[in-house]
């Protein structure tokens, strides 16, 4: 039996994974959150197998340190932090504090027998694109957010923690995962459900930064396929799709496809974090999958299928 641990395991990617992970009757899987974000509804699985879930905040020492020293874990999947550019940008020391938790994580790992931590990193560690596609190994990670450097140094702990402790280490770069459980302040989520209401959908400036949207299936897919076969270990890969897309774009694709009487307006830009454009290069991420991302389009007709339509 793998003992498997998830921090931030109520959130919207982390929730997916721990259901996925504790399916598989081999596995003990711990959930530990702090439901700042998270909500533990999105661990429930009528029927089936469901993650141990316990209230717990990763950057308090004393909270999660009581949790290794019970279950002794094999792997962690250390997913908790303070995310949403806005949410972000106003708390930048609630954002700072997110540092304890990645060397709480590493302290605890090493001293207990883990053998490999799995990190979810992020495409902000990027800052602005100098090339494109934004590639694991030659693009330059150059972000001055308090997000993208507590990632940045997230990513720096675990290469230390490799070289001078031997504690193995997966780094998934995350780009804009959509799905049916996400948090409503995210933008796919905002857009369908303003579209779906018949309100006005809202963009930052004038609406041409880029994106990339990554359904939640093929970001959790390609993660448990890196920990399942040995894959991306002590090293890093994008999690994302490589298919662009303006945000008026989607805002017109989700009208398109909800058949919304919506308009779309423009409030001025955010002063901060967002970047013009992002489109990684997913050609590690595709030979995870074996297969092609799934197409915008259809992921957000599964969203829509799952949403109850306003009479």
């Amino acid at each position: 039996m793998a003992r498997i641990l998830v921090t931030g395991g109520a959130g919207f990617v982390a929730s997916d994974l721990a259901l996925k992970l504790a399916a598989d009757p081999a596995n003990e899987v711990v959930v530990v959150d702090n439901l700042l974000t998270g909500d533990v509804r999105k661990l429930a699985n009528p029927g089936g197998r469901e993650p141990h879930f316990i209230k717990g905040d990763a950057n308090v020492y004393e909270d999660i340190s009581a949790v290794f020293f019970a279950y002794r874990f094999e792997y962690v999947f250390h997913y908790a932090a303070v995310v949403g550019v806005k949410r972000t940008t106003d708390n930048p020391v609630m954002v700072l504090r997110d540092i304890d938790g990645i060397r709480n994580i590493l302290d605890l790992s090493k001293n207990t027998g883990v053998k490999r931590v799995l990190f979810s990193s992020s495409s902000e560690v990027y800052g602005e694109p100098v090339e494109i596609p934004q590639n694991e190994r030659t693009t330059p990670l150059n972000s001055k957010l308090p997000y993208a450097i507590v990632k940045n140094i997230g990513e720096a702990f675990l290469r230390s923690y490799r070289k001078e402790y031997g504690l193995d280490y997966t780094i998934f770069r995350f780009f804009n995962t959509y799905g049916p459980k996400q948090s409503p302040d995210f933008v796919v989520s905002k857009f369908m459900r303003a579209a779906l209401a018949g309100d006005d959908i809202t963009l930052y400036g004038d609406g041409s930064q880029t994106r990339t949207f990554c359904y939640i299936d093929d970001n959790v897919e390609a993660c448990l396929n890196a920990f399942r076969k040995g894959e991306v270990v002590n090293d890093v890969v994008n999690i994302g799709s490589d298919l662009e897309i303006t945000i008026r774009g989607l805002a017109e694709l989700i009208v398109d496809i909800t058949g919304s009487s919506s308009k779309i307006v423009h409030l001025p830009p955010l002063e901060e974090g967002d970047m013009t454009r992002r489109m990684p290069d997913v050609t590690r991420m595709r030979a995870l999958l074996g297969r092609e991302p799934l197409p915008l389009r259809t992921g957000l007709e599964r969203i829509l299928a799952t949403m109850p339509v306003k009479a």
